[in-house]
């Protein structure tokens, strides 16, 4: 009898910590999965490849819900896949996902830190990614990879000569695409357009032909020939680009940039749609807006205008679940001038200025928007502030030309204006037009 008491009892402890066991344990994480592609970039080897680590990685983390190698790799795939197919909403939530959880088990993994600040500077979260990668630093001073984030970080903060140095730091410790990319960029910043183009050039020929960075990379380089209005120079490496790349979006509308600075503006319609229908980015869509009203088409430009403002601001005033939702304010005021509501594109300049009083580009928008609004001494206050790193960039000097116009400071207004249609005379139309008034024709 006392025998199978014990023996009850056994089996009751057992069942009753089989039951603790069962009900403590933590559910399996659900893991955001990829998107399938659509359109001609679903039609390449690359994504197969692709498709079928993520396919593998994916499998890996179910089977080891604690393998954070496998995790790492998996958000830097969905970093990697967000500018692929421009998708960052999607891809960039689902990278932090991923990123939290190795960190939270692995405080110090350096390149999950790295990867999560990356995520954060594209979200436009900029003073946060910079905290994070100084934090990051000590970890590891002698990587590359952490002296691109700094750089970044600076640059979109303003903290231009910090970004200088952090570059210079970068290029010496691993000279390749992406250190000599930043180079190019800070050189433009500072008004060395031959420089800039020079770097860009070691950027482009450092990068492996057919890969999406080095054809982002070529594309710089092509912008850089259309601010420098050598059309031809532009057009030929975005064809360049094309070869190595079939169908890259961003190739197909820089060949639309250079129809419509051309005045034909069917043909360079054709490549903005096209390229619009194969990824997300709603600059294509802006162009378009442009492009629509040049060609008559009003009724398009205003549907097309509101779709901008669409994509940019869905969640207009809110963040996504992560915490870490994109902030667009900056090309929200530039897409709310477009339809003329002044009220908001002011909101949004505000409140991007408010974020990065020090960054040239945010001067600049805020300043355009006083001037749609007539406070010019406001803009002209706040161009002097883009104008502090001696940008040569024909849109900013044409802009504060017109600025420095109203503001009475009449002849130094026309000087500038002189000097952006004088670097590139295939300016916007409308800018373009609403510039000449102020010189005379030479």
């Amino acid at each position: 009898m006392r025998k199978n008491l014990y023996l009850i009892l056994i089996v009751a402890t057992l069942i009753l910590l089989a039951s603790i066991f069962i009900f403590s344990k933590k559910p399996k994480e659900k893991l955001t999965t990829f998107k399938e592609r659509t359109g001609t970039i679903a039609l390449t080897g690359e994504w197969l490849n692709t498709k079928k680590a993520i396919q593998g990685l994916l499998a890996t983390i179910e089977q080891n819900p604690e393998d954070y190698k496998a995790m790492l790799n998996l958000s830097q795939a969905y970093i990697q896949e967000g500018r692929v197919t421009g998708d960052h909403g999607y891809y960039d939530k689902a990278a932090i996902e991923l990123l939290d959880i190795v960190i939270k088990n692995q405080p110090q993994n350096f390149e999950a830190l790295c990867c999560k600040a990356t995520v954060l500077l594209s979200q436009h979260h900029f003073a946060e990614g910079l905290e994070l990668a100084k934090i990051t630093l000590p970890l590891n001073p002698n990587s590359a990879f952490i002296y691109g984030i700094l750089t970044d970080a600076n640059l979109e903060l303003g903290n231009y000569d910090e970004a200088v140095k952090m570059a210079d730091k970068m290029v010496s410790v691993r000279p390749d695409i992406r250190s000599y990319a930043r180079i190019s960029y800070l050189r433009e910043i500072y008004g060395d357009l031959p420089g800039a183009i020079a770097a860009i050039k070691l950027a482009t020929d450092a990068g492996y032909p057919g890969l999406e960075q080095t054809e982002w990379t070529r594309c710089i380089l092509a912008h850089l020939f259309e601010n420098t209005a050598s059309l031809d120079s532009a057009e030929y490496e975005y064809r360049i680009a094309l070869r190595n790349r079939p169908d890259y979006a961003f190739a197909i509308a820089g060949l639309g940039r250079i129809a419509k600075a051309k005045a034909n503006y069917k043909e360079a319609i054709k490549y903005y749609e096209k390229a619009k229908s194969m990824i997300v980015e709603f600059s294509f869509s802006d162009e378009l807006t442009d492009l629509y009203r040049l060609d008559n088409q009003k009724s398009k430009a205003e549907k097309n205008a509101e779709e901008v403002i669409n994509l940019l601001g869905p969640n207009e005033g809110d963040e996504s679940d992560t915490g870490h939702g994109h902030y667009a304010d900056k090309e929200l005021a530039y897409a709310y001038i477009k339809i003329n509501n002044l009220e908001k594109a002011l909101k949004h300049a505000t409140t991007e200025y408010q974020r990065r009083p020090n960054n040239i580009d945010v001067c600049e928008t805020l300043a355009w928007v006083d001037y749609k609004l007539n406070d010019f001494k406001n803009a002209n206050i706040l161009i002097d502030k883009a104008l502090k790193t001696n940008c040569k960039n024909p849109i900013l000097l044409c802009r504060a030309g017109l600025i420095k116009v109203k503001a009475n400071e009449v002849e130094k207004g026309k000087a500038l204006i002189k000097q952006a249609l004088k670097t590139n005379p295939f300016l916007d139309i409308e800018l373009r037009n609403e510039a000449k008034a102020y010189i005379t024709p030479a």
